[in-house]
């Protein structure tokens, strides 16, 4: 009789034994489970920051340039104000030498501006040119931050005397604002000169500088975006 007794404890302890490793092998799974998705959230951890690092490193260089160049600037800024050149052709005595800059290359597309200054100075300080028509056009499509964009017009003279509408021409090349004539028609009858222009000026949008926050975005959706 003791010989089955022996046997069934023999085997009680293989099931024991078999019981505790599945319990072992379970456990350790689920430890490693673990310790691979706390790998992969530091990993990814890393990796943000590492991202967030490279803007802020980009973000200290761009400043550091900006500040050499604020001081260049600073420098041109005080030869040009004491600028003889630029001090002889203020258009008032008040006027700080670099706003003569700004009337050559004003930042805006002021067409009524524009057309007060054809009309009040390069036209009617010809002399013995009657200004017939002056349409100055606006401008449908500003030009981007830093690029240069044009205002065009279209002006019809007469006069009694072809040498007055040179004169005009003359005085036009003079201007501080850069003018630029496309097309130009002279017709001539036996009273007068009748000269019709197509032109356009220049102006010049200013380039804000300005700080600004930057969200880093955890995922990279610009990837996502061309896998798409």
């Amino acid at each position: 009789m003791a010989t089955p007794q022996a046997g069934m404890k023999k085997r009680q302890i293989i099931a024991n034994s078999n019981r505790t490793m599945f319990i072992w092998v379970a456990a350790m799974s689920a430890v490693l489970g673990v310790c691979l998705v706390l790998s992969v959230f530091l990993i990814q951890h890393i990796t943000y920051k590492m991202k967030v690092l490279g803007k802020l490193t980009e973000t200290s260089s761009v400043v550091k340039a900006n500040i050499s160049s604020a001081d260049e600037l600073v420098k041109n800024v005080r030869v040009y104000e004491s600028d003889d050149a630029l001090n002889s052709v203020k258009a008032r005595p008040d006027d700080k030498a670099l706003q003569v800059v700004l009337d050559a290359l004003p930042a805006d597309p002021n067409a009524l501006a524009l057309g007060s200054s054809l009309q009040q100075n390069l036209l009617a300080g010809a002399s013995g040119v009657v200004v017939e028509s002056l349409n100055v056009q606006p401008v449908s499509e500003e030009a981007a931050s830093g690029e240069l964009g044009t205002i065009p017009f279209v002006v019809t003279v007469s006069a009694h005397d072809a040498n007055s509408l040179k004169d005009m021409l003359t005085r036009m090349e003079r201007s501080i604002r850069t003018i630029d004539i496309d097309t130009m028609m002279i017709e001539k009858t036996d009273e007068k000169y009748t000269m019709t222009l197509n032109a356009h000026a220049y102006y010049l949008p200013g380039i804000q500088v300005q700080l600004k926050d930057e969200i880093v975005p955890v995922k990279d959706t610009k990837k996502k975006a061309s896998k798409s």
